[in-house]
């Protein structure tokens, strides 16, 4: 019996020291997390503070700022589309366009986190910076992530926020942009700067660093085979121009073949657009760090009218608050793995 007993102690003695010293094997801790990235362009999301702004704005910003039922239900259906996403817990990282200010990123993460019971899973971080120039409709990137440092905007007076985010000491690198709109801007030039503001910056990161993890979104008013994109921005669909590019800092874009299926992010009558993107550097290729998840680049067609993206509208839209949408674009999504 005392033998048994000494020859039980000492396995259980060595299996301690097995898993110890190999922690991969029995009840391992996973190699790798996923992460979900959302891009939106929400629209005219205004704050609730009056900062008297000029037309076009000028109405959004009296509207919202006055009319709480207004405001309440323009962030409940940005609610209602964001934690539609990711098992109930919404993107783990969200980047918008056309926000007023930090305010009124943080009444989004408020309402969000309003509604999420699992305080494990609340957003921590707003980063929004105001841009200058004539319209008040910023990008700013809300996460439940670590953010490294305070953010930085790109170039002047464009409305590009750059913002890195880390997890278990791997950082991505983001940039949140919203380039000029093709009705001011009908020959592209300066959606074209917008385009080679980023690609400078991201070809100084890379040469430093091939392996760099670095993402652009934005809504950039032109489709991915515009010359903005393939031209300024360097962006393609062919994963293997991207693999083989060397020393020239060029991004993957999944969103090509979006467009290529006629698929739309945002309509012009009943043209559709892919104008929201999100592409990716030969780093969040690589199975290294941060990795995008293959065939995970979606369209989120959630409050759709007669197939296209639904408009909460403006104070003068007469419909009832259950007939309106959220936003007239759809939110873009990747999805990312994390190896530890």
């Amino acid at each position: 019996m005392r033998i048994a007993r000494s020859a039980s102690a000492v396995l259980v003695l060595l299996t301690v020291l097995a898993a110890l010293l190999n922690p991969s094997s029995g009840s391992a801790q996973p190699k790798s997390r996923t992460y979900l990235f959302c891009f939106w362009n929400v629209e005219n999301l205004f704050d609730d503070k009056m900062d008297k702004r000029d037309p076009p704005d000028k109405e959004f910003d009296e509207w919202f700022a006055r009319d709480k039922e207004a405001l309440t239900k323009k962030l409940d259906k940005v609610c209602d589309v964001l934690l539609g996403l990711n098992d109930g817990k919404g993107p783990d990282v969200i980047a918008l366009a056309e926000v007023e200010s930090y305010r009124a990123a943080e009444l989004v993460m408020q309402a969000l986190n309003k509604r999420i019971t699992d305080k494990d899973q609340h957003y921590k971080t707003v980063v929004c910076k105001d841009p200058g120039g004539l319209r008040a409709i910023a990008t700013a990137v809300i996460t439940r992530l670590e953010v490294k440092g305070a953010g930085q905007l790109l170039g002047s007076r464009q409305r590009m926020l750059k913002v890195p985010i880390t997890v278990d000491g791997k950082e991505l690198t983001v940039v949140a942009s919203h380039w000029t709109a093709r009705v001011s801007d009908k020959t592209g030039d300066a959606r074209r700067r917008y385009a080679e503001t980023i690609s400078r910056d991201f070809a100084r990161m890379y040469a430093k660093d091939a392996k760099v993890d670095y993402l652009v979104c934005g809504d950039f008013n032109d489709d991915p085979t515009d010359r903005s994109v393939v031209e300024g921005l360097k962006a393609t669909g062919d994963v293997k121009k991207v693999l083989d590019a060397g020393k020239e800092a060029v991004f993957f874009n999944p969103f090509v073949e979006k467009l290529k299926k006629g698929e739309g992010s945002h309509y012009f009558r009943d043209t559709p657009h892919v104008f929201d993107q999100i592409v990716l550097s030969p780093g969040l290729l690589d199975g290294e760090g941060w990795s995008y998840k293959n065939n995970s680049a979606q369209i989120i067609r959630k409050f759709e009218f007669r197939g296209h993206p639904d408009r909460f509208g403006g104070p003068a839209d007469k419909r009832p608050w259950r007939n309106r949408g959220a936003s007239d674009h759809f939110p873009v999504t990747v999805e990312f793995r994390v190896n530890k």
